[in-house]
């Protein structure tokens, strides 16, 4: 998707509604539908980072996002931050290391693997194959010396993942330092993003983010992703065992997602949380139907939309409304980034009853509304359906 930069006159300082931070890279994708990496002979170059991901989403909804992050002083690099500033990111914060160099990645379509790899024969949805390079990567030498404090904090959310803790020690000692209760900390969100390939060296991977996840405000984690790191079975085991976040937030693939959001008015993004010491009101929406064109970014884009939710101060059943309707963008469109839903066409979809919403059908296209009509006695298009 291209979108158009939001500019800002020339001296204007706007401070960002989230930062984003951790590492982006290029992605290549067989040009051939269905490929396998072994046989592609050529490739179609995108951009891909979960955190980067994350800004872009929000800044094409009209949100002000910084990514903060580090590349090489080599062409990906051009192209990375080229690509996410065209998306009216602010790039000033990120750094240019010229002695490392921007992280690649390759991958096919297909389901991204959670766990362990699946047994052969095994049923489900096609696994992508993966292939990394990013060891040594400019990204990775990010830590509290080379990353200000004052920077990640400069906005209202600071959004991270557990992506850059795997990265390196100085990428994790960077990541408990931001997430330090202390005055001026923004509220911070985490996705735990578990990735079992990045922690097979490191056994305790699932502990270092578990404790991350408590040090944070918002937590999104999906349900097989707890399961994989923590051993931990629906969203009732996963707030028992994860109660400091003041938001958690269980993401069900289709089944939907649940928000456990503490009841208490007291607590602050900065100050000092007490986990369980104040009931959760417990909302769980389920997720429209799709017609997915790629499984590529949508836990990515269901954080960006309940952030922007959360931002613009709705309740948290429409948080996870537009959180759903954000996914559900990427999932009907290539790429790791797709265009997301004007906000009133969005605000109208999640504003559904609750027969309307779970009878939502969405495919391709359905981010443009469809024109106004003369009648009311004309059928709804097929790329967006309410029977």
């Amino acid at each position: 998707m291209t979108a158009a930069a939001r500019r800002t006159p020339e001296g204007e300082h706007r401070p960002a509604d989230v930062v984003c931070l951790g590492e982006s890279m290029v992605a290549f994708r067989p040009a051939a539908e269905r490929a396998p990496l072994a046989d592609a002979a050529a490739f179609a170059r995108g951009i891909g980072g979960a955190e980067s991901n994350v800004a872009c989403a929000l800044a094409a909804a009209g949100h002000r996002t910084k990514w903060v992050g580090r590349v090489g002083t080599d062409a990906f690099g051009d192209h990375l931050v080229a690509a996410i500033a065209a998306y009216g990111v602010d790039v000033s914060a990120v750094q240019r290391d010229p002695a490392r160099p921007t992280g690649v990645y390759f991958r096919t379509a297909g389901e991204r693997s959670v766990g362990l790899p699946a047994p052969p024969g095994a049923s489900g949805p096609p696994l992508s194959e993966v292939l990394y390079y990013r060891a040594g990567s400019a990204a990775s030498a990010m830590s509290p010396a080379l990353v200000r404090r004052a920077t990640a904090w400069s906005g209202r959310v600071l959004h991270l993942t557990g992506i850059t803790a795997a990265l390196s020690a100085g990428c994790l000692a960077l990541l408990l330092s931001l997430t330090e209760r202390r005055p001026g900390r923004p509220l911070v969100s985490f996705d735990v993003n578990y990735r079992v390939t990045l922690w097979r060296n490191a056994p305790d991977g699932p502990a270092v983010l578990a404790s991350l996840a408590r040090r944070s405000d918002l937590v999104f984690v999906g349900e097989d992703e707890a399961e994989a790191a923590w051993g931990l079975h629906g969203p009732a085991a996963i707030r028992s065992a994860l109660p400091e976040p003041r938001i958690l937030v269980v993401k069900r693939g289709a089944a939907g997602a649940t928000a456990y959001v503490r009841t208490s008015t007291a607590a602050s993004a900065g100050g000092p949380e007490e986990g369980g010491a104040h009931p959760d009101a417990v909302v769980s929406v389920p997720a429209p139907s799709v017609d997915v064109v790629a499984p590529v970014g949508a836990g990515d884009a269901f954080a960006a939309g309940f952030l922007s939710g959360t931002l613009r101060g709705l309740p948290p059943e429409q948080c996870l409304r537009h959180g759903h309707l954000m996914a559900a963008a990427a999932l009907t469109a290539p790429g790791d980034v797709a265009a997301p839903p004007r906000r009133a066409h969005a605000d109208r979809l999640a504003a559904l009853g609750p027969a309307a919403w779970g009878k939502l059908r969405l495919g391709p296209g359905w981010t443009e509304p469809a024109p106004a009509l003369s009648t009311g006695n004309r059928p709804a298009p097929a790329k967006e359906r309410t029977p």
